[in-house]
């Protein structure tokens, strides 16, 4: 799933009958697991200048890019990180975990090659579901219609069960990205085809 996806589940159903209060650490940890990706994107494509082919084709799936990625879609360390959170009765640090534990659940049976390590440190192993959210070769032309319907529909909800103005802005503040990164997306296909 896109990032602003996750972050719409995590309120979605970790938000629910919670105060607008709770959305920070759903949010951040909603977006936590593909913060590496942003960091590695902003350094291959604007720091060191490649192309948008090599990036996605060959510097992702570099053995120090993957570690970093699969660090923070490890399973292992979320459970430690939910475990330091209850031992220290810290609700924030609790929701952040369980709103990372959700993105990578939804992570794991939407990506085919692309996946992580979700067992990282312990394990090497790596999950390659039959779908992906966005490659055409295993479902992705359905998938990320599915997905991007899922956002309004998720929007719309979370729009009327938190009328407060903070509340808004949070929903508002996702929708607007996951919109413009739609937008970058269909721009960056309609260039590559």
């Amino acid at each position: 799933m896109n990032t602003p996806a996750h972050v719409v589940v995590s309120l979605l159903v970790l938000g629910r009958n919670r105060p607008a209060e709770s959305a920070p650490p759903l949010v951040l940890g909603g977006l936590l697991p593909d913060l590496p990706i942003f960091v590695f994107y902003v350094v291959e494509r604007v720091g060191l200048g490649q192309p948008e082919r090599m990036i996605w084709g060959e510097r992702y799936f570099d053995s120090g890019w993957q570690m970093f990625f699969d660090t923070f879609n490890s399973l292992p360390l979320i459970f430690v990180l939910g475990a330091v959170g209850w031992t220290l009765g810290s609700r924030f640090v609790g929701l952040l975990a369980a709103s990372m534990l959700l993105h990578v659940a939804l992570d794991l049976p939407l990506h085919h090659d692309d996946g992580h390590r979700h067992l990282f440190p312990l394990s090497s192993w790596r999950f390659e579901s039959p779908l992906s959210y966005w490659d055409p070769a295993h479902y992705g032309e359905i998938l990320a219609p599915a997905e991007a319907l899922l956002v309004l529909v998720g929007c719309s909800v979370l729009w009327r069960r938190h009328p407060g103005r903070k509340g808004r802005l949070w929903i508002g503040g996702v929708a607007s990205i996951y919109v413009a990164y739609i937008a970058f997306a269909l721009v960056y296909w309609m260039g590559t085809t």
